[in-house]
């Protein structure tokens, strides 16, 4: 694994090669809008080092991964999510091609608002 892949989509949009709708970012971590929501609040959370999946996790990543779960409840809330318990949001993520996972850089979408959905 290496900290950047040129020809992933996702690090491009980290490196600002391609433009984002920006909702967070940090040392580590990198949050942006859906170009396809399926919710009213749609965006994905990614840590900047190109992690293909979830499959590839090892002990050395429990902090950032701790770290992406409790940022999405935040940025969840500041995106426009209604609160716990009656509002709510899901949080998804797809890992390898039969898992559904399109881009192999990992990533978390974290969806929410009224329902109906256009699509989850």
């Amino acid at each position: 694994m290496s900290a950047h892949d040129p020809h992933c989509i996702f690090c491009k949009i980290v490196a600002g090669q391609i433009p984002s709708r920006k909702v967070y970012e940090d040392d580590d971590i990198f949050a942006f809008h859906d170009i396809h929501p399926w919710a009213p609040v749609h965006f994905l959370v990614i840590p900047k080092q190109h992690i293909p999946s979830m499959a590839q996790l090892g002990p050395e990543h429990e902090r950032l991964m701790g770290r992406i779960m409790t940022l999405a409840p935040r940025l969840a809330l500041e995106q426009g999510c209604n609160p716990y318990p009656e509002g709510g949001f899901r949080i998804v993520c797809n890992n390898g091609t039969e898992g559904g996972q399109e881009v192999h850089h990992l990533h978390v979408h974290v969806m929410g608002g009224p329902r109906p959905w256009l699509r989850g």
